[in-house]
């Protein structure tokens, strides 16, 4: 029977794991340790994801918290290490492209643990993201990489992976979405705050590229209240724990008035929200995919997307001219909610094609990427 040790940290992480750690139950083959980090600083809300999606509580963990990229990554590592030792496990799967991501390949990695990254191949080519970064090195020690989209196929070939540790499966994301999205709706969320279906805008920001710079936030900000009296829609912004540092610390919370503010949500209440939006702004990566699939517009507020799939089959379209002219553009994607194919594999399995691939592994030889 295999071992698998499961990595997880930052809340994305939480809704990729979640369908792989049952489908790998499912077979009854493999034995599973669940290790959280917890790079993510909000622990309650850490919490309820684990409650939200039925995932079992962490068997370890490590209690990073937040610090510089450097010093949380260096954290993980130190952490895990001994971790890895006592468990020893065949697979060490790490998901994403977050910190905890590295950190988990590199001590795997140098431990002579056989490393499995979902959602591998991912590239937005701007090296001053750190989750670039993170993509590229986790996918060079990995020694299977499962893909969620043709054009991450296309990237680990030009980078020399071999053909035989690429398996395209699916995006297990969206597992996670449609197991979900009829409950979240039930939930009636947007009923509870007064919102129309379609009738309102749902927003996220984080990425420190739109709020780190004080006037680039201060112009986003701006631009939403804009949209809100510029379409007549209400404007819902669920204010990400580091934003709403950055808005108290420059003192902007003046430009917060014209919008419906929310604490940061439980995954099921954000599904929701999202599933009945007439539109999404957002820099996330994780929402650009669920929109395509819920067949929501969405406007992603950056000069790239490692995700190409969700413009050329989906709903989202990149916007990073000045945040003035972000109502016009809003306006033109609020008329284009539509039914859409989603992407090829991106239909509820991709769990399972992990399980079946991972488990064809054994007592076979793989070659390792960092050889």
């Amino acid at each position: 029977m295999q071992s698998i040790l499961h990595i997880v940290g930052a809340r994305p992480n939480f809704m990729k794991i979640a369908p792989v750690m049952r489908a790998f139950a499912r077979t009854g083959e493999v034995t599973q340790t669940l290790v959280h980090t917890g790079q993510h600083y909000d622990a309650e809300l850490s919490k309820y994801f684990f409650e939200d999606l039925g995932l079992p509580r962490p068997d370890v963990d490590l209690g990073v918290g937040s610090a510089s990229h450097a010093v949380q990554t260096a954290r993980v590592m130190i952490a895990l290490e001994p971790v890895l030792h006592r468990v020893a496990p065949d697979w060490v799967f790490t998901v994403g492209d977050v910190n905890s991501t590295v950190a988990a390949a590199l001590v795997a990695a140098k431990l002579g643990r056989k490393v499995a990254h979902v959602e591998a191949g991912l590239r937005s080519g701007d090296w001053t993201m750190p989750e670039e970064i993170n993509r590229v090195v986790t996918d060079r020690l990995s020694d299977l990489l499962f893909t969620t989209e043709a054009s991450a196929n296309d990237n680990l070939r030009a980078e020399g992976i071999a053909a035989e540790r690429v398996h395209f499966v699916g995006n297990v994301m969206i597992d996670t979405l449609l197991e979900h999205r009829e409950r979240a709706l039930e939930l009636g969320v947007a009923e509870g705050m007064g919102l129309e279906p379609g009738d309102y805008i749902l927003v996220t920001l984080h990425r420190p590229s739109n709020v780190d710079d004080p006037d680039r936030l201060a112009a986003l900000l701006t631009a939403l209240g804009e949209l809100t009296a510029g379409t007549g829609h209400p404007v819902v912004l669920p204010l990400h724990p580091r934003t709403s540092e950055r808005v108290r610390r420059l003192e902007l919370e003046h430009l917060l008035g014209p919008l419906d503010v929310l604490p940061p949500l439980r995954y099921l209440d954000f599904l929701g929200l999202m599933a009945t939006a007439g539109l999404v702004v957002t820099d996330s990566g994780g929402i650009q995919e669920e929109t395509t699939v819920l067949g929501v517009p969405c406007i992603t507020v950056r000069p790239n997307t490692e995700r190409p799939v969700t413009i050329t089959h989906g709903t989202n379209r990149l916007y990073d001219g000045d945040p003035s002219g972000l109502l016009d553009v809003a306006r033109s994607a609020m008329l284009e909610r539509r039914d859409v194919e989603p992407p090829p594999l991106w239909d509820g399995h991709a769990a399972e094609r992990i399980a079946d691939v991972t488990l064809a592994q054994e007592g076979a030889v793989v070659e390792a990427g960092r050889r």
